[in-house]
């Protein structure tokens, strides 16, 4: 198995592409950037120098990953999704040159395996999206999300917890901090505003 690249996208001879990764039109992948297995680049995408993504993760159209990004297996970035790089950004320096880019350090935005942000969400650096949380469409994320959080709003909140199937769990009744997943039937204990899966 191999990739297929779109011939108007861009990828750095410099980056990594795993197999059975498709990547589309004017996308743009920088160099040094990691893409695993069975990814799918969505057109216009952009990944930025460096960026590390694991297996099977989804870039929608327009989605803007910069560097360091680190995206874990599974991850799912919708349309226009944007993960910044600068917690102070300037274009200029204090004595209004330009800056380059060893006039700032780079920060990461973190998202953890199986975790889904979704259309035109921004998470702005630095910041970690825990596994499998979900960022509601158009949501700002200015600080840590836990595993399992389900958050909306500028600046986004938590607001329930979901599943691994993405659904909103529903707290059992009679048992305070227990969680079950009406799609899987799967059970959750939260315990200190952390949610963690019942074995």
């Amino acid at each position: 198995m191999s990739s297929r690249i779109q011939p108007t996208a861009q990828v750095d001879e410099a980056a990594t592409i795993g197999d059975g990764t498709t990547v589309w039109d004017l996308a743009q992948i920088r160099e040094d950037a990691i893409l695993g297995s069975g990814c799918i680049v969505g057109r216009g995408a952009y990944v930025g120098p460096g960026v590390r993504i694991g297996d099977h993760v989804k870039l929608q159209n327009y989605a803007l990953v910069y560097e360091p990004a680190v995206l874990g297996d599974g991850v799912f970035v919708g349309p226009a999704a944007v993960l910044t790089n600068d917690h102070f950004p300037r274009s200029v320096d204090p004595r209004g040159r330009l800056k380059r880019g060893d006039d700032w350090e780079a920060v990461a935005v973190t998202v953890g395996e199986g975790a889904s942000l979704g259309a035109r969400s921004v998470c702005v650096a630095p910041v970690r999206v825990g596994r499998w949380a979900l960022v509601a469409a158009g949501a700002v994320v200015t600080r840590d999300v836990p595993d399992f959080a389900l958050v909306a709003g500028v600046p986004a909140r938590r607001i329930g917890w979901v599943g691994r199937a993405g659904v909103r769990l529903v707290e059992l009744d009679g048992e305070p901090g227990a969680w079950e997943c009406p799609d899987t039937g799967a059970l959750y204990d939260e315990k200190d505003g952390e949610l963690f899966e019942r074995v």
